[in-house]
């Protein structure tokens, strides 16, 4: 048997809208989260299958947790093609930024599952991919699904509670808090929600589903701030008063901060008749404030008015295509060790 090579690709988001604990439709307590989808970023994985050996390796070395995927995707994918297990490479290539809440990781793995199906010549259903990934990382955001909104249990894989077709549109001003630092997430103390904070979670969890139902930005704004105000309890953010006071100032309908990292960012009602002017008075009260702009972008392709912009301070640049020049690996750390290094937002 030669060598067989297989791709796979997986997005990013950009931090979660909500957060937190909900009832399952058995009434039990599962932690779920919804996700703002984030196009333009994300890892390429290439696996080539090596008969005759046993090793599976990785590049770059530190990405375990892809490289448990990959064998976890290897023995699943030979059962159902009745072929014998073998040794192979996985490659990671990707712009995703490592410890800012973006899912870096979940990326990771889920390129990774897809690339050893693909050199399978196998199909695995979206459920399977979320099993797999849960098992390679213990827990995982829905990157192995497409965009539509969804209440996700990340410690099972499995979905909660599907809204819609998509999120209300939004236009997004992206900014990184914490100076862009990567946070530990398995360092994060592990919050003990009570009776009260589970009633809190499913009013949000309520307010969203009329969100979507309605595509009103102003709902999903205030659901995104009052998650990311909860769960400054797990993760403090000392700018967060800044953002909803800046919010407040230029008529942004909310704010949103991933849950698990440091890249945030302010909301607006697309309809707003100045909207440029907005997110433009946006832009500059963040960076008075120091915290740095890095792109805006819509929730979905009605929400834009003009074509999303990667700023620094001074100088905004047009976004490249979703595949044009975001896929470069120097953008990612290759080493495990990821609270030494600071994250950096690329252009899309």
């Amino acid at each position: 048997m030669t060598a067989r090579e297989g791709t796979g690709h997986a997005a990013c988001h950009h931090g979660e809208i909500l957060q937190g604990v909900f009832l399952d439709e058995r009434g039990r307590r599962r932690a779920g989260l919804v996700t703002l989808p984030l196009a333009g970023l994300g890892t390429r994985a290439r696996f080539v299958r090596r008969p005759g050996t046993e090793d599976v390796t990785v590049v770059p070395a530190d990405r375990t947790k892809a490289l448990r995927a990959a064998t976890y995707a290897m023995a699943e994918c030979a059962t159902l093609r009745q072929e014998p297990l073998c040794g192979g490479e996985l490659r990671l290539t990707g712009s995703v930024p490592v410890g800012l809440g973006m899912g870096s990781s979940s990326s990771d793995v889920i390129a990774a599952v897809r690339a050893v199906a693909d050199a399978f010549g196998a199909r695995l259903a979206p459920d399977a991919v979320a099993r797999l990934a849960v098992r390679a990382e213990r827990a995982s955001d829905p990157l192995m699904l497409d965009g539509r909104p969804r209440l996700f249990a990340q410690r099972e894989g499995r979905v909660l509670e599907e809204f819609g077709a998509a999120l209300p549109p939004a236009v997004v001003v992206g900014c990184a808090l914490g100076g862009g630092r990567p946070v530990d997430t398995l360092a994060l103390p592990c919050p003990a929600d009570d009776d009260a904070d589970v009633t809190a979670y499913e009013h949000l969890r309520a307010q969203l589903r009329r969100a979507v139902a309605a595509a009103d930005p102003v709902l999903l704004g205030h659901v995104a701030t009052e998650s990311a105000r909860r769960r400054q309890r797990v993760l403090p953010h000392a700018e967060f008063g800044t953002l909803t006071d800046i919010a407040g100032r230029v008529g942004a309908v909310g704010v949103q901060i991933a849950h698990s990292g440091n890249v945030a960012g302010l909301l607006f009602d697309p309809a707003a008749p100045d909207l440029r002017d907005r997110v433009a008075r946006c832009a500059r009260s963040l960076d008075a404030a120091g915290i740095p702009t890095t792109y805006t972008f819509a929730t979905s392709a009605t929400a834009a008015t003009r074509p999303p912009t990667h700023r620094t301070a001074h100088h905004p640049t047009p976004l490249e295509p979703p595949h044009g020049r975001a896929h470069r690996g120097s953008d990612r750390p290759t080493r495990p060790d990821t609270r030494r290094r600071t994250a950096h937002l690329p252009a899309l």
